[in-house]
């Protein structure tokens, strides 16, 4: 197939549309089922990029789910734990497979952003894989290949019309990348950064022991983050990304927003959101949306009397601001990329109240003197990496 056309672009009014090699060559992409959309193929491509490298960095299987052209979750394929299982909604799955591990983290750390997500895998997609997947709301999925099953599963999503696209794991893209902005041609060459522990050799604070863990959870931020659109900030533990703030102007906003979605991760966990009674048949995207409302300022919208009913069997306790600060305090050892430098100490302090202990940034801006004291004044490891990671 050398050419593929779609519906439209963007937009429903952006016709024709179509995806093709400039070169004449053979497009490395196959659609197995479905119909792919602009968007879609935009998610596809970049998420595809986004995993390929996670597993070259971990050597772990890897998945990332995507939303608007930037991943709304990235992960590594390590096993749950048990309450990770539970907040994932995989609990009743027992034992998944490292590339289900992989999804299940990449999909369940901010689920709210992930409704309708493009589903990107590193290794062929199994059974276990599709048998979560089949029960989620997703627009579609690439990966290196599908065994039977797990393509029989996939094909039936949608009433049919589930996109299930296979890439050619081989395919190299031309050095020189090019676009079209208002009918002006731009022309760069491919950003084919490789991040590996040499980009975090400059520990430039007092705190200078930096884990294998936290280098593997600091590489996978900034893979994340060459492909999240900028300024972008990306919270990492354990193997996975836990918030990501894509696409604001300033670089504060971006922390404040994924160091939010981090505490949202983190607050599913406590007792008091693992105990919520929820009422048998109530639908995971509902529960999704109780239990962001219930952690956030606007609890009051699940709990109000004449709505709580809807939902819980009884009517749950409001979790205070003093316990929801007293839970956050035990999340630890998080890391933090950026792709840009912190221009202020304000960011530290920010990302210090969501757990962060790592962080890795460029550096190379006129106040770094006060961006490092704010990292020892906690107790921090920050690296310089001397490389900027911008994505538009």
């Amino acid at each position: 197939m050398k050419e593929l056309q779609l519906k439209y672009g963007c937009n429903p009014n952006q016709k024709p549309s179509r995806i093709y090699m400039e070169d004449g060559s053979e497009l490395p992409i196959e659609v197995l089922n479905g119909r792919p959309g602009y968007i879609n193929l935009l998610d596809a491509l970049n998420g595809w990029q986004l995993v390929k490298e996670l597993k070259a960095a971990t050597g772990m299987p890897a998945a990332t789910s995507f939303k608007h052209v930037s991943p709304a979750g990235a992960a590594i394929g390590l096993p749950l734990t048990d309450v990770e299982a539970k907040i994932y909604w995989v609990e009743d799955k027992g034992p998944l497979t490292p590339i289900a591990s992989a999804y299940a983290r990449a999909r369940g750390a901010d689920r709210m952003s992930s409704f309708g997500d493009f589903i990107s895998l590193s290794d062929t997609c199994d059974a276990c894989t599709a048998s979560l997947i089949s029960r989620e709301v997703s627009d579609g999925i690439i990966a290196p290949d599908y065994t039977e099953e797990a393509l029989e599963i996939l094909s039936r999503k949608k009433k049919g019309g589930y996109c299930v696209l296979k890439i050619d794991p081989a395919f190299v893209p031309a050095a020189v990348e090019k676009k079209q902005v208002f009918g002006i041609t731009f022309e760069q060459g491919r950003n084919e950064l490789v991040v590996d522990d040499a980009l975090f050799a400059n520990i430039v604070t007092d705190n200078k022991e930096l884990p294998k863990e936290a280098r593997d959870d600091l590489a996978i931020a900034l893979i994340t983050l060459k492909y999240t659109q900028s300024n972008s900030v990306c919270y990492v533990k354990g193997g996975q990304a836990i918030g990501i703030g894509a696409g604001q102007q300033s670089r504060i906003h971006c922390t404040r927003l994924a160091g939010s979605k981090a505490d949202n991760w983190y607050l599913r966990q406590s007792p008091q959101v693992l105990g919520l009674p929820f009422k048998k048949g109530i639908r995971r995207a509902d529960r999704d949306n109780a239990i962001d409302l219930y952690i956030g300022e606007d609890y009051m919208d699940v709990l109000a009397d004449g709505k709580w009913e809807a939902l819980f069997t009884e009517k749950p306790p409001v979790f205070t601001a003093e316990e929801k600060r007293a839970w956050l305090d035990g999340n630890t050892d998080v890391a933090l990329g950026s792709d840009a430098f912190f221009p202020f100490g304000d960011n530290i302090e920010r990302a210090f109240r969501s757990g962060v202990k790592y962080v890795a940034q460029p550096g190379g801006s006129v106040r770094d003197d006060n961006v490092i004291e704010a990292c020892n004044n906690h107790d921090m490891v920050m690296c310089f990496t001397g490389i900027r990671l911008f994505h538009h």
